[in-house]
């Protein structure tokens, strides 16, 4: 694996989010507050993954029942294509089937083309849009679904895509 960890989120790590937030998505970034509401939020579970004692990722889930709302996930500029994400989604996927959680869920947009690929890579299926759900352009939002991660033929899937990220 690279040289990084993941950890459970802190309030340590709160500035080096604001600045990834702000070079992943500009001035329609979450607040500082949001991500304070989110730490204490009970529903929440939040990861990030540190380098160098610095946070250079991070990712979090609404867990609601046995459904999982993936709310954000950013990887610094500077660090992406580490196998970051991946090991982000790994560590929550993780925590969700520890929880008992079956299903995983997200929107995207469609334009963000290299996060598509890490979902289908994960498993996850287009099954609708969200018409004009971005408030800074109006684009849509593809709504995209795993299949139940507790059952076998999803372990198998993710057993493959973690031995190829820990195997590097």
């Amino acid at each position: 694996m690279n040289d990084f960890s993941i950890e459970v989120i802190s309030e340590k790590y709160l500035d080096d989010i604001e600045e990834i937030e702000v070079l992943s998505y500009g001035a329609h970034h979450w607040s500082r507050d949001s991500f304070e509401s989110e730490i204490i939020n009970p529903a929440s579970h939040y990861v990030v993954a540190i380098k160098d004692n610095k946070c250079v990722g991070y990712m979090g889930v609404w867990k609601i029942v046995d459904e999982a709302h993936i709310t954000t996930l950013a990887v610094h500029p500077e660090c992406r294509g580490q196998h970051i994400a991946q090991a982000l989604m790994i560590a929550q996927i993780e925590e969700c089937a520890d929880c008992q959680i079956k299903y995983l869920t997200l929107e995207v947009r469609p334009s963000n083309t290299p996060a598509i690929k890490l979902y289908e890579k994960f498993g996850f299926n287009s099954l609708g849009v969200r018409k004009k759900y971005y408030q800074d352009n109006g684009e849509d939002a593809i709504i995209m679904w795993t299949t139940n991660i507790l059952k076998n033929d999803y372990k198998k899937l993710y057993k493959n895509i973690k031995d190829e990220i820990f195997s590097k």
